[in-house]
């Protein structure tokens, strides 16, 4: 069920969720946080999907707060609204807020009265971030605020942005989306020969910040000398490539040629393939929502385990160093 609220207000928002409680039984008493989404009109659908989905595994009130002060005409201030329960909630209550003109200038006023009492707050920006998400007016509020370098316009710039404004609670989904990889990575290294790793070659996409994180967290763990390469975009493909580990009994391979599907090749061992899907917007929303406390292992990543790389290299499609 949607409820739509042209031209409205907060108390407004705030009286017809209880009386969609009242007469339809939906309750927030089994809710456990609140997730703020502060994303643009046309990422709105694509954010409140992965939040419904995510809802699942935990149930939480989600406001949606898409702001354009300079859109309305000038002196113009409005706020309409949508309220979704039931089947076009998933198992959370979804708020959609639009605020135009004057009233999208304190984005947290808008949204402070429809927070759930004495719950965790969760903001996240799909897509662009403010300067210093922890300093923001919608971070500041927050628990634990997320952001995706992935979607920003340079994504290995934007890393280095994040590194100079983390804050412990801050948290971005080129991170989360090297679970998978993780564990592998260390599940191959916890069986025999336990031989020190002397090398570490990582190699993605261009586009994908997840690559670089990777290279400094095995930099941090293994204290090897690390080569971080970045390609072209070749054929469409994007994200981590392989990762080649050195020993002195030979390298140990994790590439994943294929997508979903990774070939691990160890010496004197079988070559095995693993499963190596890329993360899903829910799957990776899912897994932060999972913690709301600061990730040390994170923060130590983005603050000092990029400078332990040295410069990355960019190779074009046929293989040139640019």
């Amino acid at each position: 069920m949607i409820v739509e609220l042209p031209d409205t207000t907060t108390s407004q928002i705030s009286k017809v969720l209880v009386k969609i409680r009242e007469e339809g039984g939906a309750v927030a008493l089994g809710r456990v946080l609140t997730l703020v989404i502060a994303t643009a009109k046309d990422g709105e659908e694509e954010a409140i999907e992965a939040a419904n989905d995510a809802s699942r595994e935990h149930p939480m009130r989600v406001i949606v707060l898409s702001t354009e002060p300079d859109e309305a005409e000038e002196g113009v201030s409005r706020l309409d609204a949508e309220i979704r329960v039931g089947g076009d909630a998933g198992a959370s209550e979804v708020i959609v807020l639009r605020a135009r003109g004057d009233a999208a200038e304190d984005e947290q006023s808008l949204v402070m009265g429809l927070l759930l009492p004495d719950a965790p707050v969760v903001t996240w920006w799909p897509g662009s971030s403010p300067e210093v998400p922890g300093d923001s007016p919608l971070g500041r509020i927050a628990q634990c605020r997320i952001t995706d370098a992935s979607t920003q316009p340079d994504p290995q710039a934007a890393l280095e942005h994040l590194a100079r404004s983390y804050r412990p609670g801050d948290a971005d989904f080129a991170w989360t989306r090297l679970t998978l990889w993780r564990a592998q990575l260390a599940a191959v290294l916890d069986q025999p020969p336990y031989e020190p790793v002397t090398t570490v070659r990582v190699t993605g996409s261009i586009d994908s910040p997840s690559t670089t994180l990777l290279a400094a967290w095995l930099s941090m763990q293994l204290g090897a000398s690390t080569d971080c390469t970045l390609t072209g975009l070749e054929h469409g493909s994007h994200g981590i490539r392989g990762v080649y580990l050195g020993r002195a009994t030979g390298t140990i391979e994790l590439v994943r040629d294929v997508p979903g599907v990774a070939t691990l090749r160890q010496p004197g061992q079988p070559v095995h393939d693993v499963a190596l899907p890329r993360r899903s917007l829910r799957d990776c929303l899912a897994d932060e929502l999972r913690r709301l406390d600061p990730d040390e292992l994170y923060g130590e990543v983005i603050t000092s385990g990029l400078g332990l790389l040295p410069e990355r290299r960019t190779v074009d499609d046929e293989g040139v160093t640019a």
